[in-house]
């Protein structure tokens, strides 16, 4: 992943994927690695991306796809990453907006707000979200599986 621009604002598509094994993980967690060695402080999150981790983790131990002790550990983990939070009542009259003119959720439209707040892109697994924004050039929004 070396040469790929920080800082970045994550979703926690891209987030959740340092616990729960999926496809890109490995990429996620290399990307972890070289912003720990590298360039602290160069990932930043709403702070609704922490309870949107808890929410995926809640839903596989619901399945029974994952043990509750094991997501437990897991959350405990996430917070260990000091990740920068903006308070989400700080994008939320921006995110209403992004929402609204783009017909996504004011829950992900808070990640791009976050993005256009810092003027950094925004790292998603989702591809939904890339092509709602592909073309928008003041909203930047590059694809997990895109980066090397």
């Amino acid at each position: 992943m070396t040469g790929e621009p920080f800082p970045w604002v994550i979703d926690a598509s891209v987030g959740i994927k340092l616990f729960i094994k999926e496809e890109d993980s490995e990429k996620v967690q290399r990307l972890f690695e070289q912003l720990l060695a590298d360039a602290p402080d160069s990932i930043f999150v709403p702070d609704l991306f922490f309870i949107e981790c808890a929410n995926i983790l809640w839903k596989k131990v619901r399945r029974g796809e994952y043990r509750a002790d094991l997501a437990e550990a897991d959350l405990e983990d996430l917070i260990t990453l000091n990740l920068p939070a903006t308070p989400t009542s700080e994008l939320m009259a921006r995110a209403f907006q992004l929402a609204n003119k783009y017909n996504i959720t004011a829950y992900d439209a808070c990640y791009i707000a976050l993005a256009e707040r810092l003027q950094v892109p925004l790292l998603t697994a989702d591809e939904r979200m890339e092509q709602v924004f592909a073309g928008h050039p003041s909203h930047s929004v590059r694809l997990l599986q895109d980066l090397l």
